[in-house]
């Protein structure tokens, strides 16, 4: 069985440390670069992917004639993959769930950071701020009792939930598909903390606009470690620049963040590079799933993680 894998040398390190273990699956080609896939598809039959790999068009699907399951190393597989490959019978899978738990604990970094206003201090202390007039900073919270609502019960969105309860918040939801779940508005207006881990759907897109934001009490906080698609950024933007809300974000609409974005000049947001799941952990954990959906193919099992065209409309 000819595996192509198609993931530069870096990250390849990382999802296979062991790489005789990939290589006791079958005939292993290592691509650098996404710019040799096309010589390297002739006589695959599997193809291993990560970010930044082309549309699995016609084009390059006729050159892999062969080619029966692409199996991705990130989450999402929407950029890459096409109705030509349903078509040709070629299955799919990809190794999300093992980001849920990397996510969910930067999103728990993030809620307590905000809580005790780390990012303000910081920010004040960095920028030359005198120190009696850096202590000061809107009031400061636990998390033990502390009401906290999860918009979404995504894999990731459960992970946090069990941190988050694990330390003494007191926890709900609005998700369409979860029991016990309360509406949007009536979360927003009783949580202190609101964490963002619903799906990109239609439905979904800016979600939480400037009606939402206005719904949050003074003083509460946001945490979006999802998709940048479930939030208005300039409602957001015009909120946070009163000072009224504070918010973490790993995620959004343009990335790279520009330079200049205003987003970087507010003490009361905390910025990350869209890296919530780049743990070594994490990284393991997809190549793990990879290598057992390859072994589950190969022997005929079923895949564990397969996407179909219904759950591809549900990615982001």
């Amino acid at each position: 069985m000819r595996i192509t894998v198609s993931v530069p040398p870096g990250l390849r390190a990382q999802f296979f440390p062991d790489l005789a273990r990939l290589r006791g699956l079958g005939d292993v080609r290592l691509l650098d670069d996404h710019a040799e896939l096309p010589g390297a598809l002739p006589g695959s039959e599997v193809l291993v992917t990560s970010w930044g790999v082309p549309p699995l068009d016609g084009r390059l699907l006729d050159l892999a004639p062969e080619l029966r399951l692409v199996a991705h190393t990130g989450a999402t597989v929407k950029p890459f993959v096409t109705e030509e490959l349903w078509a040709r019978g070629v299955r799919v899978t990809q190794a999300g769930a093992g980001m849920a738990r990397s996510v969910a604990e930067v999103a728990l970094a993030f809620t307590l950071a905000l809580l005790h206003r780390v990012h303000r201090f910081d920010h004040a202390l960095r920028s030359g701020t005198p120190w009696e007039a850096a202590s000061r900073a809107p009031v400061r919270h636990e998390i033990l009792g502390c009401p906290i609502g999860v918009v979404g019960a995504s894999r990731t969105g459960r992970a946090y939930i069990d941190l988050v309860t694990a330390l003494g918040a007191r926890v709900t939801v609005a998700d369409p598909y979860h029991a016990g779940a309360v509406p949007l508005a009536e979360l927003l207006a009783a949580s202190r903390v609101v964490a963002l881990h619903a799906p990109v759907l239609p439905e979904t897109r800016h979600l939480i606009g400037a009606r939402e934001l206005a719904l949050m009490p003074d003083g509460a906080l946001l945490v979006n470690t999802a998709r940048s698609w479930l939030v208005d950024q300039d409602a957001l933007f015009a909120e946070l620049r009163t000072g009224r809300l504070d918010a973490a974000l790993d995620v959004y609409d343009l990335e790279p963040l520009p330079e200049r974005h205003p987003f970087r000049t507010l003490p009361n947001v905390l910025l990350t590079p869209h890296q919530a799941a780049g743990t070594r952990e994490c990284r393991a954990r997809q190549g793990d799933i990879v290598l057992s959906e390859i072994a589950a193919y190969a022997s005929g099992e079923p895949l564990g993680h397969a996407v179909t065209p219904a759950l591809l409309s549900r990615m982001g």
